[in-house]
């Protein structure tokens, strides 16, 4: 096999749908399926479909009906089953508040960078008896960001590239301090699912981005009202129905055959693995093996 060949990657996408985003338009040959990982049940059964000739998996983060808070995601189980499923790319959408005056609702936000401020939740697949520390210092994948910006113009959808998005715990939305001090940071949007998602991905070797869609201006703006789920669930529901649109306009390109990651997403793990052979626990190595098998077997 050339070495061509052999870098050859026919890209499976991977959907995370946020708030409000329960389906994708469009699928076809859908099949909501049980994907069982070594970490747990995921948000709900991932749906299985093609658009276009590229395969597809999308997986509602809380659940179809919204039945799951931020907090109690299993972040590692959701990563994982997308990994098992084959997938190589995964488009993020998230619900997020606004920090910033220019950004208002109804505004997408194609992230670059998070503060992650999130604290009860497991946020690595690694753990005693096989360490890994992996580089996040960027930690969205640059090409998903340069389709996204791309589709995002062509279809008339006001957006910004890059920002940082700052990860809350919730389920409280913020106070005005919390707000005022977030903006002091220079944060963009604020919002409670994208950490340690984000990470997670990292470990699993995949290629991720986050499209931040933002639904009300958190509480710090005097101009508005402080936020409310009624006011928030509006917008949001507009916000899906254009994610929808985004998502189907990038699958076709994301979906075309390509080579290795130039940022590195799907390598990320080699150089990451700091236990020594010898001393790695071989129950946790067979937990880890859908995840780090690649570089595991070396």
């Amino acid at each position: 096999m050339s070495t061509k060949a052999a870098h050859e990657v026919h890209p499976v996408i991977g959907i995370i749908g946020g708030s409000g985003l329960y389906d994708i338009a469009g699928l076809e040959n859908k099949d909501w399926r049980t994907v069982v990982t070594p970490w747990g049940a995921p948000s709900d059964k991932l749906l299985f479909g093609t658009l276009d000739g590229v395969r597809c998996v999308f997986l509602p983060r809380h659940g179809r009906g919204h039945p799951l808070p931020p907090s109690r995601l299993n972040y590692r189980a959701n990563i994982a089953a997308m990994k098992i499923a084959g997938v190589t790319d995964i488009i993020s959408l998230s619900a997020v508040g606004s920090l910033r005056e220019n950004l208002p609702p109804g505004h997408f936000v194609i992230v670059d960078q998070f503060i992650d401020r999130s604290f009860a939740r497991e946020k690595s697949f690694f753990d005693t008896g096989c360490v890994a520390h992996v580089s996040v210092a960027d930690p969205v994948c640059p090409r998903i960001g340069d389709v996204a910006e791309a589709k995002l113009k062509e279809l008339g959808i006001a957006h910004t590239r890059g920002g940082t998005y700052l990860v809350m715990e919730g389920p409280q939305f913020s106070t005005r301090a919390e707000s005022e001090l977030y903006r002091s940071w220079g944060c963009a949007v604020i919002g409670m699912t994208n950490m340690p998602e984000a990470k997670l991905a990292r470990e699993a070797e995949l290629c991720y981005a986050t499209v931040a869609m933002v639904t009300d201006y958190d509480c710090w703006h005097e101009g508005h009202d402080s936020v409310t789920v009624d006011a928030v669930v509006k917008v949001m529901h507009a916000n899906a129905d254009r994610a929808r649109s985004l998502v189907k306009a990038m699958i076709p390109e994301l979906g075309k055959t390509r080579g290795l990651c130039p940022a590195g997403c799907d390598r990320a793990l080699e150089h990451a693995l700091i236990t020594a052979p010898a001393k790695r626990d071989p129950a946790l190595l067979s937990q880890l093996e859908v995840i780090a098998g690649r570089v595991l077997s070396v």
